[in-house]
């Protein structure tokens, strides 16, 4: 069983629980689950793997991505 880790930044915590809540609320993820470890199950689609990632600080990355990849295909090109 995993060590659970040192408690990440409480606003960080905070940051990422938040976003999580709004991706999954608008269905840009299916689910995402902090761990007592400071790990995240995080899982795309009802269908696909589940992945864990590192921390909010991961999760705060993955959201960014996400936010990159939604924002592009909705600019329009010159």
């Amino acid at each position: 069983m995993p060590q659970p880790r040192p408690p990440a930044d409480p606003g960080i915590f905070a940051e990422a629980d938040a976003w999580t809540t709004v991706l999954v609320r608008f269905g840009l993820l299916h689910t995402a689950t902090a761990l007592p470890t400071g790990q995240w199950f995080v899982q795309h689609h009802h269908d696909t793997p589940v992945h864990v990632l590192d921390g909010p600080q991961a999760v705060l990355e993955l959201v960014a991505a996400i936010q990159r990849r939604t924002y592009a295909r909705e600019r329009p090109t010159r």
